[in-house]
Order: structure tokens, then sequence, then C-alpha cells
């Protein structure tokens, strides 16, 4: 069996010529990502040792149960032996028991926002950051992305980790980026039209307003250079991507992360648009029934668990991500061997009951989608009233249906409809002006529940 290199170093896009321009079936690192199922599970095997041999030092993991595995021998067939890692544990040993390195070791330190107790820490070394590098490398090229390119990045700085997340793989592939965070609309279209700009990065809810927007100031996302936009950082729909391709011209690629594992880059999309590729070389995926933790068969719906086999500074075992998703494990046709993960559909603490019906609110945002009227922004609001739980989405019109009090009430009509025979409940339906949405420079407010807790 042949041997393929575990470093991770900038070899450029193996087996393609780069200064050739964009081509369809683009691959950074081929040898890892275009490995055999044989190679590619003896440097998981590898690297799994390394990590279990890392993270044995961390307070955490000698207050958890390890079956005995020997870190020297492991190998994942040892995995499902192993304990689960939480988002409560990243918090209760907070700030550093989960760190598996010398404090003098840290590069970077970044956390979440903490807006409901003590954020999650996150820290990376040197071999951390080339790992990143190298994971956002594989995503931007699978997105026709190259060193020619100008990158509009509207993904925010700081502690979140989108915004250098990104940043860090315009720099590996050698592209031009332009670090404008986000918000600001008008600068944002600004920058687009005089700078060039020919890839898009921010949350898909951003490109959409972004993209709208333009068409109210008589301006257009579609007369600028933009030709690809990756987008991320929360869940949204098939409808949602064709509606950002119609309103913007651009070709939309999903990409997911999240900080706990490294930030963007844990997986992409490469240009079939089949389903994400995991970067299974770094981040060992398991989809498990988030009731009993079994794993469920290929193509079924479960919970992603993630354990970070590539990670120096904070590797999590089998964190539980909560995030639903299927695998797939059949032949892409870009070449790529790596396992791929579906959209995410939702995530296991985010599922809506109301009246004894579940429902996720990416259900709400296709269906709302699928009729003619709206502009793809939405908010789904619950409150008690009278000991009964209510729930109204509300929704925004596009400018012309919204000046008509008429047209207003049919599309309210039509949707309640849709809403109630494709999730089987009654909504109210709201038709707010256009605008009226609070629009966040992060993850967009879709749920505001405020039943009283029973």
């Amino acid at each position: 069996m042949k041997k393929i290199s575990t470093a991770f170093h900038s070899g450029g896009c193996n087996g393609v010529d780069r200064k050739a321009g964009p081509q369809r079936y683009m691959i950074w690192s081929k040898e890892i990502e275009c490995a055999s199922m044989d190679e590619l599970r003896s440097l998981q095997d590898k690297r799994f040792r390394e990590m279990l041999a890392r993270v044995s030092r961390t307070e955490f993991f000698k207050q958890s149960a390890t079956s005995g595995i020997n870190p020297s021998t492991a190998t994942l067939d040892d995995l499902p032996r192993l304990f689960f890692t939480f988002k409560k544990d990243l918090r209760g040993y907070y700030p550093f028991g989960l760190i598996a390195c010398d404090r003098t070791e840290l590069m970077e330190v970044h956390s979440s926002s903490g807006t409901t107790g003590k954020p999650t820490v996150v820290g990376y070394t040197r071999g951390d950051m080339k790992v990143w590098k190298t994971a956002m490398a594989r995503a931007m090229t699978a997105a026709s992305v190259t060193h020619q390119d100008t990158v509009q990045n509207a993904y925010g700085y700081g502690l979140f980790t989108g915004g250098l997340g990104f940043h860090y793989g315009c720099e590996e592939i050698g592209a031009t980026v332009i670090p404008v965070s986000g918000g600001r609309t008008d600068f944002q279209l600004m920058i687009a039209e005089d700078l060039g700009s020919t890839v898009l990065c921010c949350t898909p809810s951003f490109a959409l307003y972004l993209a709208s927007e333009a068409e109210q100031m008589d301006r257009s996302l579609k007369k600028t250079r933009l030709r690809v936009g990756m987008f991320g950082a929360e869940p949204w729909s098939e409808d949602m991507r064709a509606l950002i391709e119609m309103k913007s011209g651009i070709k939309a690629f999903d990409m997911y992360g999240l900080s706990e594992i490294i930030g963007p880059g844990v997986a992409f999309e490469c240009a079939e648009r089949q389903g994400l590729h995991i970067n299974e070389d770094m981040f060992f995926p398991e989809v498990l029934d988030p009731e009993s933790g079994e794993p469920v068969r290929d193509g079924e719906m479960g919970e992603l668990t993630i354990t970070s086999i590539a990670r120096e500074a904070m590797p999590l075992v089998r964190y539980r991500t909560g995030d639903r998703v299927s695998m797939s494990s059949r032949p892409c046709a870009c070449g790529r061997t790596l396992r791929r993960m579906s959209r995410v559909v939702g995530r296991t603490d985010d599922m809506l009951i109301v009246a004894g019906v579940n429902f996720y609110p990416s259900q709400v945002e296709s269906l709302l989608l699928r009729v003619a009227g709206t502009n793809g922004q939405y908010q789904i609001r619950l409150w008690t009233e009278n000991a009964r739980d209510h729930i109204e989405v509300q929704t925004e019109a596009e400018t012309d249906i919204y000046s008509d009090a008429d047209a207003r009430e049919r599309l309210a009509e039509q949707l309640a409809a849709s809403l109630r025979d494709n999730i089987a409940i009654r909504m109210g339906v709201k038709i707010v002006e256009p605008g009226s949405i609070e629009r966040p420079t992060g993850k967009s407010i879709r749920v505001l529940d405020r039943r009283e807790k029973k």
C-alpha cells in the first residue's frame, strides 16, 4: 500500500495548471483528497494515535472514561469505546482545561460570543494553523478560486473564526483578499464595483440581503465581476441558493465549519455541489442517532459527531456538534474520495415543537422561498397566550407586493396554506415591509421563542 504524506504544506493544485485559469474540477492536495480508502484509513489511524497521545494529557481526558485504550496501538475501530464531548464540557473546563499543549505553544486563541454564559475558548498552535490553512485552501480551490481571484471577505473578523479562516485560505492559495468584514451594505457594493471583486465570502442571508439592497438602489451584483460565493455559518436551503444565484448571478457554494473543531473548512462543496466533502484526514466524522448515540446507516439523517485527529492545541474526541446531516460514501464525479455530508438541515436543539408537531426552521424557509413575492427574509415568532402556544411567521415582501394591500393579503393566504399543508400546523403569516426584519452582521436570528417554560 502506498504511503501518503502526513505533512501540511503549500502544495498547490496537484495535477492542475493553476495558470490556466479556473477549470471544472480543481483539487488542492490530490494525494489526500483522492486517496484510496486503504491509504486514507492508514493515515487516519496514525493521526488518531498521535491525537490520543496528546489529548491524554488534558485535564478533561483524565476525568473521562477511556475503556483502557492504549494510545500507541489504537485504531479508529476503538473510537466507539471513547467518551463523547459536548459544548457544555468546553464551558465547564473554561478556559484552558481542554488544551493539550503548553500555553506558550499557542499562536492564536478564538472564542464564541459567550452570550449565554461563559464563552468556548479554542486555541491554535503553529501546526494547527497549517491544518486550517490547508483545509481552507482545499475548500476554496474546490469552488474554483485561484491566485487570480480577488476575494471580498465579508465575514466578521476578531474572535469569530469566520473572517480569519477565509483570510488564511486566500493567503494559502495566493488570492488577493479584501478584508472588508461584515455590514455596511453601501460600502460592500462600492467595494465590489470599484475593486473588481470576483469572489464573495459571507453568510447566505447577508448575500441575499446584499443582492436585494442592490436592486433597491437600481444597482445589481450581476453588473459586478463577482462569479463565486462561498457561504456558510448558518443553515440554508437549496431554495435559498437558487434565490441568491438568481438575484446576484453568483455561483453559490456551501461551506461548513465550527469553531470548536477549527472554524470554516471542515467540509466544502466541489463543482458538483452534491454534498460537502469532509476533510476527514483532519476531522473524522460519525453520524449518530442523537438519542442512542449509535451510528446510522449511509444516507440516513443523524447528528454529526467529529473527532479532530489532526489538531494539536485542542483535539476534541467525538464532539457532538448538534448538526443534523446524512453521510454518503458514494464516489463523486470530481474524483475526490473524501466522504460527503448533506447540507445541515437543522440542529438537534433548534427543532421546534408546537401543538405536538416537530419541524425545523429550514423547512419554513424552503416553503417561503417557493412562493413568489417574498424577498427571502423571515423570522419565526413564538409566544404563550392564555396557556396556549402561538406561532407567527413574519416575512418581507418584494417592494411591489408590499405596496399593494390586496397583493399582501393574497400572499399571506398562499403562504399560510403552504405551511399548513406541508408542516401540518396552522401558522399565522404576517407580511412586513422590506428591510424591517433586523439584519445582524453575523448569523441571522430566524427564531424568536418567547414561550413560557413548562
